[in-house]
């Protein structure tokens, strides 16, 4: 990995899907950038939950950029917070030396990427060897045999993603290719958006099932207590509250014990008995 200067200011970790396979950036045959059925579909599904994670998909995205954009031999992709000025939060890339230049510009906090997330609007490179702006970072595309690329920006919702391409040949990376690129990113951008949605709504899910079990159980104890001492139902939760309080053990394991037995009904008849 060639170094830059030192970082100027610390960030957050960013989360960083494996290192693809240490294959050479090259050029991709011209037969990989036709648009078949078989890739159609791909591309389509890209923006549906398919994935366990935003990193799997924006890898997925790397790969799919890599296969349909005409004249691009690798890509990467990242996701960003919609704060100010935005933080990367998650990237994949479908080469290693790729992923060593993304890693250079979150290092610097300073590169092409991060002036299209900061403007919101494509950039481009039609020669890295002609380029004047950011010196550090092309010499490092140089050095990897990277000779154009141009960096997209999509935000949806609540999300935010750049997919950045790149040629080995100067000019590879036709313009009217962008409508594509754009196009798989915001697929990939409803992915990880939809991923995230339905995370929370799994999550969600989840803590309504633990909590209807545990009013079941809950409720369960009440009734054990309430024939135990003789009780309504607002003593018998009042009771188990008492003890959950005293014996500082959560009311919700104070029932469990109760409903599984651990607990005999003589015990129960003592307010400072067995508990």
């Amino acid at each position: 990995m060639t170094h830059l200067d030192p970082p100027c200011r610390s960030r957050p970790p960013v989360r960083r899907a494996s290192r693809p396979a240490a294959d050479a950036v090259g050029p991709v045959p011209a037969s990989d950038a036709v648009i078949t059925d078989e890739l159609a579909v791909e591309i389509a599904r890209l923006g549906m939950v398919r994935e366990s994670s935003d990193l799997a998909t924006l890898h997925r995205l790397t790969q799919l950029a890599a296969r349909a954009v005409s004249g691009c031999a690798g890509a990467a992709a990242m996701r960003w917070t919609l704060e100010e000025p935005p933080e990367p939060l998650a990237s994949a890339s479908s080469h290693p030396d790729l992923a060593e230049l993304v890693d250079l510009q979150i290092e610097r906090g300073e590169g092409p990427i991060f002036d299209a997330v900061r403007d919101r609007r494509p950039v481009r490179c039609d020669d890295t060897l002609a380029e004047t702006r950011w010196p550090g970072h092309v010499a490092a595309m140089l050095r990897r045999g990277v000779r154009c690329f141009t960096t997209t920006v999509h935000e949806y919702e609540q999300v935010l993603v750049t997919l950045t391409v790149y040629g080995v040949v100067p000019g590879a990376l036709d313009p009217r290719q962008q409508a594509l690129a754009s196009l798989l990113l915001a697929q990939g951008g409803t992915a990880v958006s939809n991923t995230r949605e339905f995370d929370d709504v799994h999550r969600t899910a989840v803590q309504l099932q633990q909590a209807v079990e545990t009013r079941a159980v809950v409720d369960q104890a009440k009734g054990i207590l309430m024939h135990a001492l003789g009780c309504d139902a607002d003593r018998a939760f009042a009771e188990l509250r008492r003890i959950s309080q005293t014996r500082h053990v959560k009311l919700t394991a104070i029932a469990q014990r109760i409903v599984s037995g651990q607990i005999p009904d003589a015990a129960l008849r003592r307010r400072n008995g067995y508990l």
